[in-house]
């Protein structure tokens, strides 16, 4: 009975544990976009002989910890968002849900790396 009630115990406690860290993966964070470059993403074919690079923009958002690289996923979601502008921010795998100026956008997480250290994670209040 009581190796029984024991395991029981463990099963719970672990569903606990496994549920809380989805949910935490999932959680809303702040940050800013520090920076938008035009990268290279592929090429479109003109004609037989001829290609044109396409080129799409990546944008650099700050968290407290983490510097995320994204790029927009479709081509007709070309809209320029404002450097320096606040973010609220969901992760979900490799796609970054975000606010910016009350507008949703959602975009593909193509790298990732540590902020540099002491620089600021929100965009200085006007």
């Amino acid at each position: 009975m009581r190796k029984t009630f024991l395991l029981l115990a463990v099963v719970v406690v672990s569903l606990v544990l496994s549920v809380g860290a989805a949910s935490a993966k999932d959680k809303e964070m702040t940050g800013t976009i520090v920076s938008e470059n035009s990268v290279p993403c592929g090429s479109e074919a003109k004609s037989k002989k001829q290609t044109v690079q396409m080129m799409c923009q990546e944008y650099v958002i700050r968290t407290d910890a983490t510097d995320y690289h994204v790029r927009q996923e479709k081509e007709e979601h070309k809209a320029l968002l404002p450097v320096n502008a606040p973010v609220e921010l969901t992760l979900s795998k490799d796609k970054m849900k975000f606010k910016v100026n009350g507008k949703g956008y959602e975009m593909l997480v193509v790298s990732e790396s540590a902020a540099p250290m002491g620089a600021p994670a929100l965009a200085p209040k006007p």
